[in-house]
């Protein structure tokens, strides 16, 4: 079978991303535009939404909804990690470590390795590599956007990472030894809406397997018009490009980003990545090309990379979906009859508080709240029993209020948000809520797993942009050795198979509890002193500390002085003796 041409033209290209939102907008009860919208509402807290209930009966809401999901996704994020990269086919043993030493010292001192590439070299370019993940990590903020990742997967249930080469970047560094040629260009790291993102084939769930992968932006129209200038765009394909409504492509996501502003003179821009295979079908370069809906603003050019620069984290997977489910969506019913039982209840409490007062008109002119309030009423004993009272409002079902209790409790267990989960139980036993803790949050490895492979995606993404757009360059590391800069030949080392591992640390809030539990076992046995003690146990945990330990410090160094001292003087009592008696020591 013949395979399918890509399609780069505008026409087509709009066609593809239409077939893509029609078919996200097909999924679910709502569709994953009109779900995420709902879903982030309730997230927030705006959960009375569309809801007709007046000014005076006041809308109650209990948000279940966001205390679970800060609790998972505090759960997932809250411990370190770290990217250990290695390369298939290379051993590493004892007898390297020799040489890798010698090689990682000469790199340390500004020296570039060349001739023949050996298994020693590739090991020390991995570990070089492992840290100066550190390095971009830190540059790009990226716990900022890991938060934000596992944010929008939990609230639409897809977050994707988009890595994009970035040529605004001042690097520092320089091509040449007299500093007149700078290099520029680095990585960015930026985290898409599903809302902007159309996978090629919806039903396979790999992102290195899709066809093609189309992103939507709404930018400003004199913004695409310079970077068109930039790409050589002919005038006349230039004045194509003009205003456009966003209404018609389902391009901004959540509910503030409906709305425009109104002098606003955005365009919808696709840019479309996919695989251009040579004759053979055995190689491939990952081409993109950048459209508006009227015209070209940037004609296919080759990325240079491997992989599609874009990692997918779902929250729950659906088969044959590339795009997850949210918990959200099935959370949002008990979230409802929660928060219309509680309205209740308070609405009850409130008019039993502040009763209705009814009133005859036709005997009472003027009726004040004032204490001691005199009313004429003239008529009849009838008449003055008649003239006002007070309309006794319903009782308040005990079992509603019971009912909502348990509703709010089971959804937050069911949930796997139970009390230990939250640290709300008694912290008599350091090591008892800890394993309760850790018990609890078993559930939650399936999503830790899908986010450590997340993360894992993202890193191979990186080294595939450091061998293939990097160029000769060097490396900035920050070890325990200091801050200094490696240099860097990618091109020795772009045709190797580098897989990345992460490593991952434990949970800064509970291994605290965890180490301070341990340290006073160890110190109660006696198997540690108290200047161990104190260099062990975290810091923040005591004020001052350092002062306790130069003080700790001090005390041995005096209490050893003194014992050698008085070991000195035993020592020196037999001589004393024996030269008075005439003696000679033995």
């Amino acid at each position: 079978m013949k395979e399918q041409k890509i399609k780069t033209d505008c026409k087509s290209i709009f066609s593809e991303y239409k077939a893509g939102t029609e078919y996200k907008d097909s999924i679910g009860d709502n569709g994953i535009y009109e779900q995420s919208k709902k879903n982030e509402r309730f997230y927030v807290g705006d959960q009375w939404y569309g809801a007709n209930c007046g000014n005076e009966r006041p809308l109650v809401r209990r948000n279940i909804i966001k205390r679970i999901a800060e609790w998972k996704l505090s759960s997932i994020s809250s411990a370190p990690i770290a990217v250990q990269y290695s390369a298939e086919g290379v051993g590493n043993n004892e007898g390297m470590k020799g040489r890798e030493a010698e090689l990682e010292a000469s790199l340390m001192n500004g020296a570039r390795i060349e001739g023949t590439t050996e298994d020693a070299e590739i090991n020390v370019i991995m570990n070089v590599l492992s840290k100066y993940w550190n390095t971009t990590a830190e540059r790009v903020k990226f716990d900022d956007k890991k938060e934000e990742a596992l944010r929008k997967a939990y609230i639409s249930g897809t977050a994707i990472a988009y890595t994009y080469w970035d040529e605004r970047i001042q690097t520092g560094l320089y091509a040449d030894a007299m500093k007149q040629v700078p290099i520029k260009g680095d990585i960015s790291l930026e985290i898409l809406d599903v809302e902007n993102v159309v996978f090629g084939d919806p039903n396979n769930t790999s992102v290195q397997e899709q066809p093609y992968i189309i992103v939507s932006q709404r930018i400003d129209v004199e913004d695409v018009k310079r970077e068109a200038r930039r790409n050589r765009i002919s005038a006349e394909e230039i004045e194509k490009i003009v205003p456009d409504s966003a209404d018609n492509y389902n391009i901004n996501s959540g509910t503030r980003g409906e709305e425009e502003p109104t002098n606003s003179q955005r365009i919808t821009v696709l840019t479309k990545f996919y695989k251009e295979w040579d004759d053979t079908g055995e190689t491939y370069k990952v081409i993109a090309t950048r459209v508006c809906e009227t015209a070209t603003i940037r004609k296919p050019w080759d990325t240079g990379l491997r992989l599609y620069p874009f990692a997918k984290m779902v929250w729950s997977p659906r088969y044959n979906c590339a795009y997850g489910d949210s918990d959200i969506t099935y959370q949002i019913p008990n979230q409802i009859a929660i928060n219309r039982a509680l309205s209740a209840e308070i609405w009850s409490i409130m008019v039993s508080g502040i009763p209705s007062l009814v009133v005859n008109g036709d005997t009472i002119e003027k009726v004040t709240n004032n204490p001691g309030q005199i009313i004429k009423v003239y008529g009849s004993n009838e008449d003055v029993a008649g003239a006002m009272h007070y309309v006794s409002p319903p009782s308040f079902g005990a079992q509603l209020i019971n009912a909502v209790n348990d509703l709010s409790a089971n959804t937050l267990t069911d949930s796997g948000a139970n009390d230990a989960a939250l640290g709300n139980v008694n912290p008599d036993n350091a090591t008892a809520i800890i394993q309760a803790r850790e018990a609890s949050i078993q559930p939650m490895q399936l999503y830790q797993n899908r986010f450590y492979s997340f993360v894992e995606d993202i890193a191979r993404i990186w080294c595939d942009f450091w061998l293939h757009l990097y160029g000769d360059r060097r490396l900035k590391i920050s070890d325990n050795n200091g801050t200094y800069y490696i240099n860097f030949s990618p091109a020795r080392y772009e045709n190797l198979l580098i897989t990345a591992r992460i490593d991952v640390g434990s949970s800064p809030i509970w291994s605290v509890a965890a180490t301070i539990s341990t340290l006073n076992n160890l110190y109660a046995s006696q198997i540690i002193d108290k200047i161990q003690f104190l260099e062990r146990i975290p810091d923040g945990i005591i004020d001052r500390k350092s002062e306790l330990i130069q003080q700790a410090k001090e005390e041995q160094a005096a209490m050893q002085q003194a014992m050698a001292q008085q070991a000195a003087m035993q020592s020196a009592a037999p001589i004393a003796t024996q030269t008075q008696t005439g003696g000679m020591p033995q």
